[in-house]
């Protein structure tokens, strides 16, 4: 169930010993960021902040994530399970969320496939916005922008091409990095018309009704 201030009572606190589990999950990539426990204070304070706090058990206090690095996670759900006793919390990271300054807690071969391309988005993001703010810097991805979305489009047509070449007369690898190419040119002509891959992922889900 999804949990608000008015059902958080109806979860299994009594059964946990006023302690549950929270997997903290990013809600755009899917990457599992942490894992920390709640009590019934922090998860209330966690949905009237709109910023991930625990109950830390070392420290016997509340604690917010990121209020000593400036990392916070951005609340976006929390989700109870079947039992009632274990919680998902879907947020937005503002940083490393590791106190090893990793992205996540995870090693990265434990983490979905599909969340290396949010990662490249976001990274392709971060670059216009640096060009928008007047600093390009000297990378591909800025210079492509800069040329405007004719040119960002045209590299879009070639990479098409070479992808459909390459499963044609080339060997496996070749496909492999041609299509690469071609996933990380589409990226940068949706960011060029300011749409994301989440809004080609609503018009797949849309089909699929």
């Amino acid at each position: 169930m999804i949990i608000t201030n008015e059902n958080i009572t109806e979860l299994a606190w009594a059964k946990m010993d006023g302690l549950l589990p929270a997997m903290v999950q990013d809600s755009e990539s899917g990457r599992l960021l942490m894992q920390g426990y709640m009590n019934q204070e922090a998860l209330a304070q966690t949905l009237s902040t709109g910023k991930v706090t625990f109950f830390s058990r070392s420290k016997q206090r509340l604690w917010m994530k990121g209020e000593s690095s400036g990392h916070e996670l951005l609340l976006d759900s929390v989700t109870g399970d079947c039992d009632a006793d274990a919680l998902l919390v879907q947020a937005r990271p503002q940083g490393p969320t590791c106190h090893l300054g990793n992205e996540t807690c995870w090693l990265p071969a434990a983490q979905p496939v599909a969340s290396e391309l949010i990662e490249l988005e976001r990274t392709i993001a971060a670059r216009k916005a640096d060009l928008a703010a007047g600093n390009p810097g000297s990378s591909y991805t800025a210079k492509l922008l800069n040329d405007g979305i004719r040119r960002c489009a045209q590299k879009v047509g070639e990479e098409g091409v070479e992808v459909a070449l390459a499963a044609v007369v080339q060997n496996d690898e070749a496909l492999l990095n041609e299509s690469a190419d071609l996933l990380y040119h589409l990226l940068v002509v949706l960011q060029a018309r300011d749409l994301s891959l989440a809004d080609v992922v609503q018009v797949l889900r849309e089909r699929k009704r």
